[in-house]
């Protein structure tokens, strides 16, 4: 298998006879002024006379786009859509035989939940972007900004605008009032936009729409209809600032003679929020002393490998508008190892400290667990040229820790983030090219002079599209520096993503270097859509000088990754399944030094019944396996080749009660690898205003080459390794009471446990030798000392302990909840009520799961944490 190979794969696509789905040409719809009459009350029952207008058309004609592409909705739909020089105005009429028929589920705000309409505005008519403006039956609003021709949905763009809905006899309707503010367009006299309406119907599981877009479309909003008639309207700037005001009280264990543990911790915060247009296409964001209480905990997650853990972002600030940042090196459609890596990983911004401070003995330290955020602006928008562009620029305090003698130590500096980003519409919207320009620049680095002192990275990327859009090719190019002390840029070199030291001839490990460079890229052909097949072929790279995790995420380096899928897929139901899929992909990795280190070879399928039920499963071989990073500094070793399996089974989300289960294993010969991993989710609304579900996840994993930690032993380092035995546990619990379409109540507790314990140690003698026996040597242990905790242990092998090993058995513990109560009590102003608890802990695994968790949780003394936060938003 190889790269000549995977590319010929996707040439035999090119020269293949296309099967095209079924064309659709596009729509119109004139919305029609309110011209002498007054504006629509929006209580959603459309009895004004501006409704009865004759002049402006209910438009029907909708299709089912699911379950049955292009076959007759089961039930009508209509719309209108009118304006002002303000507003823009949609009124929506769904008929159905009986008002019991309607799914009244209720969700908070983007929950899209039960019966659902939808209208999508592509206001700068570029067929790229689109704003979308959703209510359901039960008056629960949805908004969200789609980009990439609807790869990519912002759901966290919460506009102000106005809608209501209405369950009568023969149906429903809604009623929405847009602010043109909100959108953004053109100047010209005569507005063309893209339009596209939805209507979804959850007993049926059926979504129709107005615009046929085919299952195979290449994209989605480049396949709207045409909203006309938009005459006299200008372009409005939108002006929102929104002041807040937090309250926060702290409980916790009184600690004896800890200053700063005295059991109870008040604090107050103001800040502020802001929105201002610059332009109608062109919007500042700006934020003083953000506070994110209300946000919910990270998931509880250990990492045994030495790299580090992503997590996404759930802070408001720098969810909305995201995507205008987004630069990720490599994003294939078929999956990968490196997808997260990214120019800019926003939850850098506000990190934890990366300073530790150890006190000495009988003195104790305070330090913050996040870094304060002194301020951020954003500035984002598109020209009517095609320009979209974003402009990040935030400031972070410096940090100290305070010691119980008075003194105290900085652990983090002030610090400068500097994000910008440009993407450039050619060729009818069918070509793009752009650039990435990120910078972090931080004060007095002296104090913490493992920090580098500035970190740039850029890029330039493109993509052209053919054959309307079926076919595409694009890349990517990426150069970072990074620059400081001598010991910053050498811990560089020496940490997880780089491992300058090992025994690779490339490499060259050099404590003199004060700056660091290196190179990313992808380049990939692929097949989009138009018909049952899709493809998509690539290769990724990393050099080993490639640094990215001062504001961006960085997986890996000296890396030469190639990729390829295919995939198979139906467009219309068939049999007893409604669509199905079934794929082929492989993946190829190579070091800078040209050694091959990695193949990977996966087959799947997926089908969803006419039931709604869904299954997937897939299997994978990984036949040559060798790792760089294992031993964490230390050579090259050769694994044992690995495959495994990995299955679903989904029950039907529309009822009440609603089960999916998952899993997946990995083996490979000799016992030198096994992991077993199951989760069961179940989901439960005995109400419409009520939703509870649980999540439960088991996984084991034992391997025989778990890296333990590097001795030196007569000046020459002892790589130990040792069979490890672990398993973990975690179980996450939500509930939903939604009060009102407005105000909420909301649940989330998640109770992790994880133990390891380690036998069979020895170091490594022979890292390339093919079996696991060659390739270690026994460690001669006595039992572990009490006093210390650690390991006598015998490496010359004359019978005696010359060195020693902590024990490194453990059991982590944690649980974690957020109980918040949300009232928008005005549009865009809400009331936070929060109450967070929390407990961390790590003991020695001598005892079970359950064991482990009563004893390190639920017998603990948790952290408590009430807050109240109140926002308000002046707009016009």
């Amino acid at each position: 298998m190889n790269a000549n190979f995977s590319m010929g794969l996707v040439l035999l696509l090119l020269i293949a006879q296309p099967l095209f789905g079924q064309e659709s040409s596009p729509r119109s719809y004139i919305a029609v002024p309110i011209q002498g009459q007054e504006a629509p009350e929006i209580d959603g029952y459309l009895t004004e006379e501006c409704w009865q207008n004759q002049a402006a058309s209910w438009s029907s004609g909708f299709v089912q786009r699911l379950p049955h592409e292009g076959a007759a909705p089961s039930s009508p739909t209509y719309f209108k859509v009118l304006y002002d020089e303000k507003f823009l105005y949609v009124g929506v009429r769904c008929e159905e035989r009986m008002a019991t028929d309607i799914n009244r589920r209720m969700s908070r705000r983007d929950g899209n939940n039960g019966d659902w309409v939808e209208i999508i505005l592509d206001s700068y008519h570029d067929l790229r972007t689109a704003f979308s403006f959703s209510v359901s039956a039960a008056g629960v609003k949805s908004d969200k900004y789609i980009t990439l021709n609807g790869a990519e949905e912002d759901i966290a763009w919460n506009p102000i605008w106005y809608t209501a809905s209405q369950v009568l006899d023969s149906g429903w309707t809604a009623e929405m009032k847009i602010p043109l503010s909100q959108l953004r367009f053109g100047a010209a006299a005569t507005q063309e936009w893209g339009l596209q309406v939805q209507r979804r119907i959850l007993r049926k599981e059926e979504l129709v729409v107005w615009q046929r877009v085919p299952q195979d479309a290449p994209g989605w909003v480049s396949e709207f209809g045409e909203l006309k008639g938009l005459t006299g309207i200008q372009p409005q700037r939108q002006l929102e600032i929104q002041p807040f005001v937090v309250g926060a009280f702290r409980t916790f264990e009184k600690e004896l003679a800890n200053p700063f543990r005295d059991q109870y911790l008040p604090s107050a915060t103001l800040g502020l929020d802001g929105k201002v247009g610059i332009t109608n296409d062109i919007t500042l964001d700006f934020t003083l002393n953000p506070d994110f209480g209300q946000v919910e905990a990270d998931p509880a997650a250990i990492a045994l490998d030495g790299f580090q853990l992503f997590f996404q972002e759930q802070r408001p600030f720098f969810i909305e508008n995201k995507n205008v940042f987004d630069y990720r090196i490599s994003a294939p459609t078929i999956g990968s190892p490196f997808g997260q890596d990214n120019l800019f990983y926003s939850r850098r911004i506000g990190r934890k400290p990366q300073r530790t401070v150890v006190p000495a003995e009988g003195q104790f330290v305070d330090a913050e667990q996040s870094t304060t955020i002194l301020g951020a602006v954003k500035l984002s928008g598109k020209t009517q040229k095609g320009l979209s562009f974003g402009v990040l620029e935030t400031v972070t305090a410096p940090e100290f820790a305070d010691l119980s003698n008075g003194e105290s130590a900085l652990i983090e500096p002030l610090t400068n983030y500097l994000v910008t980003r440009a993407l450039q519409d050619l060729n009818d919207r069918k070509t793009f090219v752009g650039g990435v320009f990120t910078s972090v620049v931080r004060q007095d680095v002296l104090a913490t002079n493992f920090l580098h002192q500035t970190a740039h990275t850029g890029g330039v990327d493109f993509l052209h599209q053919w054959q309307d859009r079926n076919w595409y090719v694009g890349g990517n190019v990426v150069v970072s520096q990074v620059a400081g002390t001598p010991e910053a840029i050498i811990r560089t070199q020496q940490s997880i993503p780089h491992l300058f030291q090992r025994d690779a001839p490339h490499l060259r490990l050099d404590s003199t270097l004060t700056t660091l460079t290196g190179t990313g890229g992808d380049l990939k052909l692929g097949k989009a859509g138009k018909g049952h097949l899709q493809a998509e072929a690539g290769l990724t790279w990393r050099s080993p000088g490639l640094e990215l995790n001062d504001v961006g995420f960085l997986l890996e380096t000296d890396i030469i990754q190639q990729y390829t899928g295919i995939s198979y897929r139906s467009i219309n139901s068939f049999g007893i399944f409604r669509r199905a899929v079934v794929g082929y992909k492989h993946w190829l990795n190579w070091d800078f030094g040209g050694k091959l280190n990695y193949i990977d070879w996966d087959i799947s399928a997926e089908a969803t019944f006419q039931n709604n039920w869904s299954v997937v499963a897939g299997y994978f071989s990984q036949p040559h396996i060798y790792s760089k990073s294992l031993l964490q500094g230390g050579p090259r070793i050769r694994l044992a080749n690995q495959y495994g399996a990995w299955w679903g089974l989904n029950s039907d989300a529309r009822k009440q009660f609603y089960m999916t289960y998952s899993g997946w294993t990995k083996t490979g010969p000799e016992g030198a690898y096994y992991l077993l991993e199951n989760r069961l989710g179940l989901r439960y609304q005995p109400l419409d205003r009520l939703r509870v579900s649980a999540i439960a996840k088991y996984t084991q994993v034992g391997h025989r080459l778990q890296y333990n930690q590097t001795i030196l032993h007569e000046g020459k380092p002892r790589h130990v390794v040792s069979l490890l035995d672990q398993n973990t546990l975690s179980f996450v619990f939500r509930a939903d009471w939604v009060l009102s379409p407005n105000m909420a109540l909301q649940y989330y507790g998640e109770p992790f446990v994880s133990t390891g314990r380690y036998t069979r140690f020895g170091w490594v003698v022979n890292p390339l030798a093919a079996h696991g026996a060659e390739q270690l040597e026994a460690l001669r242990m006595w039992e572990e000392a009490p006093e210390s905790g650690h390991y006598p242990v015998d490496i010359s092998g004359d019978g005696l302990p010359d060195s020693s090993l902590p024990n490194p058995d453990f059991s982590f513990a944690q649980f974690r909840s957020n109980l918040v109560y949300r009232w928008e009590y005005t549009p865009g102003s809400e009331l936070f009520l929060v109450w967070s608890q929390g407990v961390t802990d790590t003991a020695t695994p001598d005892r079970g799961l359950v064991a482990s968790l009563r004893n390190q949780v639920f017998s603990q003394t948790l952290e408590n944490t009430f807050l109240i936060k109140l926002t308000y938003r002046f707009h016009r």
